[in-house]
C-alpha cells in the first residue's frame, strides 16, 4: 500500500454543466481508466488522480449555441480561467462546447485543454475506419460552423441521423428523466437500429448514459477523453 501522495503527477480538470451528469460520468471513467493504465501498481486512494470538477449550470445553454453563443462564452471562458490556476489539463465534460477549443487555447491558459475532437481524429485516423455515424446534439451533427467534428469531414465518411430534431430531443429527455428512463432507452435503440455504418461515435455526453444493447460498436468518446486524461495525470506521452 502507498503510504505518500505522488507529488509529481499532474493535476486533471473537469469542466461541466451541460450536463452535470456528465462530469460526474467522466470523473467516473478517469478512475476506471487510472486503475487500468496502472494496473497491479494502484494500491488505493493515494494512487488516484488530483481532479478538480467545476459545474456552471449556465453552460447548459450550449443545446441551442448559435442563440447563446455570448452568454456560454463568457461563462466557459471564466471557469476555464478559474480551472487552469489548479490544475495542468482540464477537458469539457460536453461535445458541443469543444467548439470553443480556438478560444480557449488563445487565452493562454496555463492548463492544456484535451479536446474531444482531437482524441477522436486521433482515433479515427488510428484505427483506419472508413465510415462511421456521428450522434450528438443539433449543433455536432448539423457539421455546420458550430460543429466541433467538422475537420472529421476531411478524415471519414460521417453518416448523421436522418431526424436530428428527435436525437436532440432525446438528449434533452436524458437530462430531466436519466439515460435509464424506458422511454429514452426504446428511442435510442430504435435510433441506432436504423443506422447503416456499424460504427457509431456517442458524440454527447448524454448518450453513454442510455444502457442501450446493441449490435453496433459504440465508441464513448468520453471514455477516449478520459483515458488521454489519465494518461497525462500519469506523465505519459
Amino acid at each position: 500500500m502507498a503510504n505518500h501522495v505522488n507529488d509529481t503527477r499532474k493535476r486533471i480538470g473537469i469542466i461541466t454543466g451541460s450536463g452535470p451528469d456528465a462530469g460526474l460520468d467522466m470523473w467516473q471513467k478517469i478512475l476506471k481508466a487510472n486503475k487500468a493504465i496502472q494496473g497491479d501498481r494502484y494500491t488505493g486512494d493515494l494512487d488516484a488522480p488530483e481532479v478538480v470538477i467545476m459545474s456552471i449550470p449556465a453552460l447548459g445553454l450550449s443545446m441551442e449555441l448559435e442563440k447563446n453563443n455570448d452568454e456560454v462564452w463568457h461563462s466557459l471562458s471564466q471557469t476555464a480561467s478559474k480551472l487552469a490556476e489548479h490544475t495542468d489539463y482540464y477537458a469539457i465534460a460536453c461535445n458541443t462546447l469543444n467548439y470553443y477549443q480556438p478560444q480557449l487555447e488563445g487565452l493562454g491558459l496555463k492548463s492544456t485543454l484535451v479536446s474531444f475532437p482531437d482524441v477522436v481524429s486521433d482515433r479515427v485516423l488510428n484505427s483506419g475506419l472508413k465510415k462511421v455515424a456521428l450522434l450528438g446534439a443539433k449543433p455536432v451533427t448539423d457539421l455546420g460552423d458550430w460543429s466541433p467534428y467538422r475537420k472529421l469531414l476531411d478524415a471519414v465518411e460521417l453518416e448523421t441521423p436522418v431526424q436530428p430534431e428527435k436525437l436532440h430531443q432525446l438528449i434533452y429527455d436524458v437530462k430531466a428523466y436519466g439515460g435509464d428512463h424506458p422511454a429514452v432507452i426504446e428511442q435510442f435503440t430504435e435510433l441506432l437500429s436504423n443506422l447503416e455504418a456499424d460504427v457509431v461515435l456517442l458524440a454527447c455526453t448524454e448518450l453513454p448514459l442510455i444502457p442501450v444493447v446493441s449490435t453496433k460498436d459504440l465508441i464513448d468518446v468520453t471514455d477516449l477523453v478520459a483515458a488521454v486524461l489519465a494518461e497525462r495525470s500519469l506523465a505519459i506521452n
